[in-house]
């Protein structure tokens, strides 16, 4: 099921809560439980069973863990729930790479599994171990199994993130507060997820499918792909983060923000600081740190980061130009801490040039198809090849797409919550505001249903990961 179809906006979505409010207090998880179950069966019921026995395992290794936390055993507990939980995501999501591999450099031929991915698999699979390995290191085990597997399975984070781990969400999930104004908040945060989704990233993602179908690709054409995607995939994540996040306050949950404009950054790890924020800080977390992080040696440090920028393209997707992204990225952060940092902190503006650049390039990495359309794709910037500068088909998309280009490009930065946030601490101001606000946002999802109701199926993006 998706946050972006009738199904849920309008029959999933008001039954939950109705529901949910209605029960006692003790029965508020069971409730949210039930219902991501059915979230999640919806489009593919054989794999809620494969959840349910990830939150099994997880929740009585959880137990072990922290009866023999003082012990040899109680590492040894942590260390196989994590094998087993690893051992899932492998098996389904990376099994025919590494097979597909085998038999390419081998040409031994062994049969692929071509297993269907689990959606979400990436991001529960994450949860269930950071819940092992924060009981490991102290946090109380959850004796309850309906409110940890309210925590795994919970619909408004499951499918796409962000990565809600177990000591951010703990006493929430036996004491949290219901309130009007929370609600509200959250209410108006999906509606705003909601149209970054259906209004911008939707429009941008057919520009990119525009391109690819194009035969009259120019490099005008590649530039207006790799600024379209850059801002389809923003506009795409933090559009379903922001829904996340909104539902999670509706039922009084906090998320952590998983987005902070990473386009203002003047370098690739002030953006590392703002993109996909619950990614980069449970690598951080549980990979980097264990690793040794900064504490045994500038060589060991640099080691540490190239493993965990692998690592972070790989978790992406089982494909080398995901690989090919991740190593991008752990090459320019490594140059970075050595000594560009320091020269970039000088001058902002020359390193929002750079961080723009690198970022754009990294996406059109991350988007191929394949090594040799990616380097395909990098040479089309350039214009190798023979290709043109300039096609009619890029100036008729230009014309086309020009404003939503634009607009993603205004709405990518922090200039419409600071002016909204000037126009509402004006006294009157504020009171016109405050009268507008539902009004414009009843408006919003009414043009948001009726782009839902016309337009074609458009997943989000993270889902495949």
């Amino acid at each position: 099921m998706l946050f972006s179809s009738i199904t849920f906006l309008y029959y999933f979505l008001p039954l939950t809560v109705i529901l949910y409010f209605v029960v006692p207090k003790g029965i508020k998880n069971a409730v949210l439980l039930l219902a991501s179950f059915v979230f999640y069966g919806w489009g593919e019921p054989k794999y809620v069973m494969l959840m349910g026995l990830s939150i099994l395992l997880g929740y009585g290794f959880g137990l072990l863990v922290e009866r023999y936390r003082q012990k040899r055993a109680g590492r040894i507990f942590c260390l196989i729930s994590v094998c087993i939980s690893l051992s899932f995501l492998l098996c389904f999501k990376y099994a025919d790479f590494f097979l597909g591999n085998i038999n390419t450099m081998t040409g031994i031929g062994l049969p692929l599994l071509r297993l269907a991915l689990p959606i979400g698999i990436s991001f529960y699979t994450f949860q269930i171990i950071s819940y092992t390995v924060d009981v490991y290191r102290g946090e109380a085990a959850q004796k309850n199994l309906i409110h940890l597997a309210a925590y795994v399975a919970m619909f408004p984070q499951l499918i796409a993130g962000p990565i809600v781990r177990y000591s951010d969400i703990a006493a929430q999930l036996t004491d949290r507060e219901h309130s009007c104004a929370g609600a509200a908040w959250g209410i108006r945060r999906f509606v705003i997820g909601l149209a970054k989704k259906i209004l911008i990233a939707n429009q941008l993602g057919e520009l990119c499918s525009v391109f690819r179908a194009s035969g009259e690709k120019s490099v005008l054409f590649y530039w207006m792909y790799a600024i379209a995607f850059s801002l389809h995939i923003y506009f795409d994540f933090s559009g379903y983060s922001d829904m996340a996040i909104g539902l999670g306050r509706v039922f009084g949950f906090r998320f952590l923000e998983n987005f902070n404009y990473p386009y203002i950054s003047a370098s690739i790890t002030e953006f590392w600081r703002r993109w996909h924020i619950s990614l980069g800080t449970w690598f951080r977390d549980y990979v980097y740190i264990p690793l040794g992080g900064n504490r045994k040696g500038r060589a060991r440090q640099l080691i540490n980061i190239l493993v965990v920028w692998m690592l972070t393209g790989f978790w992406h997707g089982a494909a080398w130009n995901f690989i090919l992204w991740g190593l991008f990225f752990a090459v320019f952060l490594t140059v970075e801490k050595l000594w560009l940092l320091k020269k970039l902190e000088k001058g902002r503006f020359l390193g929002h040039i750079y961080t723009l650049f690198l970022v754009m390039i990294s996406f059109v990495i991350f988007n191929g198809e394949s090594i040799g359309q990616v380097f395909f794709d990098l040479a089309g910037l350039l214009g190798i090849g023979g290709v043109p500068f300039i096609s009619d088909e890029a100036v008729y998309c230009l014309r086309s797409f020009g404003v939503v280009l634009f607009i993603g490009g205004i709405g990518a930065t922090p200039a419409i919550d600071c002016l909204m946030e000037k126009v509402s601490q004006n006294p009157v101001g504020g009171k016109v505001f405050h009268l507008i606000e539902p009004v414009a946002l009843v408006v919003l999802m009414l043009v948001m249903t009726a782009y839902l109701v016309d337009g074609s199926f458009n997943p989000f993006l993270y889902f495949r990961f």
